[in-house]
């Protein structure tokens, strides 16, 4: 039967050097750089509505690349690959930098409109074009050479690892827009590298100049920046332009900037302000945007707590009135506004938790002396943390918690949907906040209200009802007060704006309860829900903590409690909102309602998607003369989707456990490309005679190790909560690694058996494969919004599961028919 076995790959010689891994190393490496700061940059420039469409879109210009390359007869020849790979990484290098100055320079208009189109379309395309070279790129290295898949895959996964992590150092020198210069500049360099071994001399030449001055660009621009202006800044933010800054630093999770005029006094009214401060008093202050949306403030002090008087007119200070001489945390120390409040209260002790350390540098560094440097307060301590992971790992008792408008729409604008879940408004988190209060102690959360549309706060309090029930509490709307304002008129009408909940461990007594009623009355706050009064019957059922899903049913919006399975707090759309229509616009209520977009996204991407598949087989006529190509279409595309589903799924849930949105991206993302490069690299041993037993084995390992995954890592992550961030960190490179091992061998071991069979539709499986990818992307969130992020693993776990039988499939056939195993290219997949 030996001499029966044909040769997995085909006879022709046409090897990779290491000129050519150098290239897909680096070219990968940009790529997964530009990725991740589109989605920083979307964050400031684009409504959330659009951030997450056009990095889905954009990335889909991977998966066109590998269709050009199956379908372009230029790119047939595996002896042009060298040459064909420079060129194209010298095109993905340039086109990264004009897809960026487009967006840059034209705006973008959010409506219904051709204008909206034009300007929408103009976008999408010319970011998605730099993708597309890429992804020919990386398509030309992974299917011209097919003796080395599986450790030129190794070096593909190995740069998007290496990109998602150099990111981080490359904001300590540059801005979002200085950063795609440098990632164009890494592209550049590894064009140049791969033509090393056969190159067009005027391509080359060209390449030397282009690396030549982006390199000048990036020094001169990283020089500016760190003298605090760069050389190139965004014009369009958010539909407008954007107002003069004084200041701006970028990191992997943020934009900050400060704007305004120190010398200029503003009114310190805001959206917790009472009306009854006068509107004419005016204060020096410096608003500090967060991503271009979120914002807070950085208020002139100069220790005479008399010019800070405003605050105590906050509702989100309200606490403060009942719980004198307490020990404070501040959840999100912002500009200080919180900490002012509570030192003009007198509170003798105050502790501020803030996860964005150039927020705190800004705050007592660069501002320091306009701020009254907070830092130096004897009565303050900054913790540069994030709350829940600090309060975990804490063990003194407070009595006062407060975090006021805590990932409000710098969350839902993040653009990578991923990211917009919140571990602060959880039902397992709140149970952790009230463990650490002290007898007497109480929470306190400010979130918008809007009169007629209160979905945040009923939320809030199904939250705060389920949190207290689990602790045992059997009556919560004792423990329960919440308070808004009326700050916003229309004619004389106060429509609403903030709206404060305090929380106690204990019922709050009758003396609480006529202070916050007497203070309502000086302020003209209203009283939203008490022991004594609720505004309407939803609140007043919510607070009971009893048939909470009845009452949730009969709310326009979902109102349920998230849990840490479903932690999207802010995502508040029903399934059946998927596919409803929604205006494009904007207001307070619609951005906490993202369905609508996911089921559009759902609806472009899968279509898409199906687009990928068709067209190359009408346009080869395929479709009738290649009848066997079905298993493994549908082994590329459920091995694209599993890997995207897992990905996502652990994105989210370690969030959650390391508390830190970089965190989350950078563990998940390294452990995951880097370990699966590695398991790439392990295939080189499987080919000809042993690809099916050792494709099968292999396969048939990962879905057991991912049935016992789910499990293993819930219970590990509970262990580990309280401890220190590096331990966290260490904790969930090890739980993904030998995932990501596993995770990286289907790939190489399919790309083998397709080739064996017909490596001209080998282009075409790889497109297939990251245009599923992109749809898992967004099926993933679906998923872990409206049934949970084990449900997202577990469709992952089927993803895979399929993919074994697939691969599996020709080996049953022939046992069946008691016939020998004919060759191991014929059998490892379906019959290309």
């Amino acid at each position: 039967m030996g001499n029966q076995i044909l040769s997995t790959f085909p006879s022709s010689e046409n090897r990779a050097g290491p000129s050519i891994y150098a290239g897909v190393f680096g070219i990968s490496l940009a790529t997964l750089m530009y990725e991740i700061l589109l989605t920083r940059i979307f964050s400031v420039t684009l409504f959330y509505h659009f951030a997450f469409m056009a990095i889905s879109i954009a990335m889909f210009g991977m998966t066109v690349g590998g269709i050009v390359v199956y379908l372009h007869p230029a790119y047939s020849a595996a002896e042009d690959a060298p040459r064909l790979m420079g060129r194209s990484g010298l095109l993905f290098s340039l086109w990264m930098i004009l897809g960026t100055l487009t967006h840059l320079f034209v705006p973008f208009y959010a409506e219904s409109s051709l204008r909206g189109v034009a300007s929408m379309t103009l976008t999408f395309a010319s970011l998605s074009t730099a993708f597309v070279y890429s992804g020919i790129c990386v398509c030309l290295a992974l299917t011209k050479f097919p003796r080395q898949v599986s450790s030129l895959y190794a070096a593909d996964l190995a740069g998007a690892a290496l990109g998602c992590v150099i990111l981080i150092g490359v904001f300590k020198f540059a801005n979002g827009l200085g950063a795609v210069f440098v990632a164009a500049l890494l592209a550049a360099l590894s064009s140049m590298i791969v033509q090393l071994r056969d190159h067009h001399e005027k391509c080359f030449r060209s390449t030397v100049f282009a690396s030549a001055i982006l390199a000048i660009f990036v020094a001169a621009n990283g020089f500016a920046a760190s003298r605090g202006r760069a050389l190139l800044d965004l014009i369009w933010v958010k539909g407008g332009l954007e107002g003069v800054h004084v200041y701006e630093k970028w990191n992997s999770f943020s934009r900050i900037c400060v704007l305004g005029d120190p010398d200029i006094p503003i009114c310190p009214v805001d959206e917790g302000t009472s009306p009854t401060y006068p509107a004419n008093t005016a204060v020096h202050a410096l608003p500090l945007t967060i991503d271009a949306d979120a914002e807070t403030t950085l208020t002139a002090f100069a220790g005479d707590f008399r010019t800070v008087d405003y605050l105590k007119c906050d509702v989100k200070e309200i606490v403060h009135y009942i719980r004198p001489d307490s020990h404070v945390l501040i959840i999100g120390a912002g500009g200080g506004r919180d900490i002012l409040a509570a030192l003009a209260f007198d509170q003798p002790s105050v502790e501020a938790v803030e996860m964005n350390q150039d927020i705190i540098a800004t705050l007592n560094g660069k501002f320091g002396e306009f701020t009254g440097h907070l830092d130096r307060n004897p009565r303050v301590k900054f913790i540069n943390d994030e709350g829940r992971s600090y309060l975990a790992r804490s063990h003194d008792k407070f009595d006062i918690i407060q975090a006021s408008f805590i990932d409000t729409w710098a969350a839902t604008a993040a653009g990578a949907f991923a990211l917009t879940e919140n571990g602060l408004y959880t039902v397992e988190a709140w149970k952790l906040f009230l463990s650490r209060l002290s007898p007497s102690g109480a929470i306190s959360f400010s979130r918008w209200f809007v009169p007629g549309h209160p979905q945040e706060t009923y939320r809030l309090t199904a939250l705060a009802a389920t949190s207290l029930v689990g602790l045992g509490v059997s009556n919560p709307r004792a423990h329960i007060i919440l308070v808004r304002n009326a700050w916003r008129r229309e004619g004389s009408r106060f429509l609403g704006g903030a709206a404060t909940m305090l929380v106690s461990m204990t019922p709050f007594s009758e003396t609480d309860i006529d202070k916050i009623e007497t203070v309502a009355r000086q302020m003209k706050f209203i009283i939203v829900l008490s022991p004594r009064t609720a505004a309407d019957p939803t609140f007043a059922d919510l607070a009971s903590g009893r048939n909470l899903r009845n009452v949730a049913a009969r709310v326009r919006s979902n109102v349920s409690p998230p849990t840490d399975n479903q932690p999207f707090f802010f995502q508040m759309g029903k399934i059946g909102d998927l596919f409803r229509a929604a205006p494009l616009t904007r207001s307070i209520n619609e951005v906490t309602d993202a369905a609508h977009l996911l089921g559009t996204m759902l609806l472009i991407i899968t279509g898409l998607t199906g687009f990928c598949i068709v067209l190359p087989l009408a346009m080869t006529g395929g479709g009738n003369s290649q009848s066997g190509i079905w298993p493994s279409v549908l082994y590329f595309a459920a091995i694209g989707m599993g890997f995207m589903l897992i990905e996502v799924s652990q994105m989210q849930r370690l969030m959650i456990f390391l508390g830190h949105p970089t965190y989350a991206l950078s563990v998940v993302l390294f452990t995951l490309l880097l370990s699966s490069g590695l398991g790439s690299y392990a295939t080189q041993g499987a080919g000809n005679s042993n690809l099916q037993r050792q494709g099968a084995l292999r396969l048939g390992v990962l879905v057991g190790t991912l049935c016992v995954f789910d499990v293993m890592t819930r219970s590990a992550l509970v262990s580990f909560e309280s401890s220190t961030t590096p331990v966290r960190i260490l904790v969930g490179i090890v739980i993904l690694f030998p995932l990501g091992f596993l995770m990286g061998m289907p790939f190489p071991l399919g790309m083998k058996a397709a080739t064996g069979n017909n490596s001209s539709l080998t282009p075409w499986l790889w497109g297939i494969n990251g245009g599923t990818s992109v749809c898992a992307s967004v099926l993933a969130v679906v998923i872990s919004v409206y049934a949970g992020i084990s449900a997202a693993f577990w469709t992952g776990v089927a993803c895979y599961a399929i993919a074994w039988i697939c691969f599996l499939q020709p080996w049953w056939r022939a046992k069946r028919n008691s016939a020998p195993i004919q060759t191991a290219s014929g059998n490892a997949l379906a019959s290309i």
